[in-house]
C-alpha cells in the first residue's frame, strides 16, 4: 500500500473585503480540482473565514496526518515569518500526531513577473500587438502592501528591479500603500521628478481587496490633481494558471526541504537599525474570531522562531 502524499494547506492573510476573501477560497477550490489526488484546504490567520485552524481540522477529519503549508503571500513579513508558524505549532498541540513542513512565500518569481508584465500590457492596451517603442516612455510604479519589516519591503524593491530588467520600460519605481514610505502619491511625485511621461500604477497584490482598492483610489486622486500626466491603473495578479502552478512548486519544494529562505536580513534574527527590539521576540498566533479553539488570548504581535521548513531558527 502506497503512502498518501502530504496534504496541501494554503495559509492566507485575510481581508475585510468579501470579494477578496472569496477569491482566495475559489483559488483553494481550484487547486483541489486540479489535483484530485491531493487533499487541499485553506484558511486565514485573521479577518476572514475560515480560520487556518478550521482548515487543519478539515484535513485531519479526512485522515490526514502529514501536510505541507504554503503561505499565499508575495513577501515574507511578520505573518509568514511568525504568525503562520505559530498557528501551525498551535495546531500540532490541538491535533497530536500531525506533522507539517512549511513552504516559503511566492515572490518574486519569474512566472509572477510574467503576469505583472501582462497586467501592464492590458493597462496600456498593447496586449497581443506590442512594439518595442510602446514601453520606452512608460514608467511603472509597483505598489506593495507595506510592512514594518524592512526585509519584506526590500523584497518589493527586488521584484521591481526584476520587472525592469530586460523589458524596456523607462523605469520601475516602488511605493507602498501602508506602513512604509513612500506612499502612492509620493511615489507618483517621484516618478514625475525622474522625468516620467506616462505612468502605470501596478498593484503588487494577489487578489482584490481593500488595499488594492485604496491604491486605485489614491492613484485616481493624484491623477485628477495632475491632468498633465498620463496615469493608468493596472489590475492585481489574480488567480492565473502561473499562480496555481507556483503554489504547487512551493508545495513540492517544502516536501523536499529545499527552501533557501533568506535569514541574512530577518528582523527577528538580526538587529537592523531602528528594529533592534524585535530580535528574539516570542511568537504567538493571531486570534481569529471564528476559531473555536481554546487559545483566545490576543496580546501584541510577538515573534520568535522563524520556521524554515521542518526546522526553525531560534533567534
Amino acid at each position: 500500500m502506497t503512502t498518501p502524499p502530504p496534504a496541501l494547506l494554503i495559509a492566507g492573510h485575510g481581508t475585510r473585503d468579501e470579494a477578496g476573501a472569496e477569491a482566495f477560497r475559489d483559488f483553494v477550490r481550484e487547486l483541489g480540482r486540479r489535483h484530485p489526488e491531493l487533499p487541499v484546504a485553506g484558511g486565514f490567520i485573521e479577518l476572514s473565514p475560515p480560520p487556518l485552524g478550521e482548515a487543519v481540522t478539515e484535513l485531519v477529519e479526512q485522515g490526514v496526518r502529514r501536510f505541507a503549508a504554503v503561505p499565499l503571500m508575495l513577501v515574507s513579513a511578520g505573518h509568514a515569518k511568525g504568525d503562520i508558524p505559530a498557528a501551525l505549532a498551535r495546531e500540532k498541540e490541538r491535533h497530536p500526531g500531525i506533522s507539517y513542513t512549511y513552504g516559503r512565500p511566492l515572490g518574486p518569481h519569474p512566472s509572477l513577473l510574467s503576469v505583472l508584465e501582462r497586467r501592464l500590457d492590458e493597462a496600456l492596451g498593447t496586449e497581443g500587438n506590442r512594439t518595442p517603442g510602446d514601453r520606452a516612455d512608460v514608467t511603472v510604479l509597483l505598489v506593495g502592501r507595506g510592512s514594518t519589516d524592512p526585509d519584506a519591503n526590500a523584497e518589493v524593491h527586488k521584484a521591481a528591479r526584476l520587472l525592469w530588467e530586460g523589458r524596456g520600460y523607462a523605469g520601475v519605481e516602488t511605493a507602498f500603500v501602508s506602513l512604509a514610505a513612500p506612499d502612492v502619491p509620493s511615489g507618483l511625485d517621484r516618478c514625475v521628478k525622474l522625468g516620467a511621461k506616462r505612468i502605470v500604477v501596478l498593484p503588487y497584490f494577489l487578489f482584490t481587496g481593500i488595499l488594492p482598492d485604496r491604491v486605485r483610489q489614491q492613484t485616481e486622486g493624484w491623477a485628477a490633481a495632475h491632468p498633465e500626466v498620463e496615469v493608468r491603473s493596472a489590475d492585481v495578479i489574480g488567480p492565473e494558471p502561473e499562480l496555481l502552478d507556483l503554489v504547487m512548486e512551493r508545495y513540492e519544494e517544502a516536501l523536499k526541504g529545499d527552501l533557501r529562505m533568506n535569514c541574512d536580513s530577518c528582523v527577528y534574527r538580526i538587529a537592523l537599525p531602528g528594529f533592534e527590539d524585535k530580535v528574539g521576540m516570542p511568537q504567538q498566533p493571531h486570534f481569529h474570531p471564528d476559531d473555536d479553539g481554546h487559545h483566545h488570548g490576543h496580546g501584541p504581535h510577538e515573534h520568535g522562531h522563524h520556521h524554515h521548513g521542518a526546522h526553525s531558527h531560534a533567534h
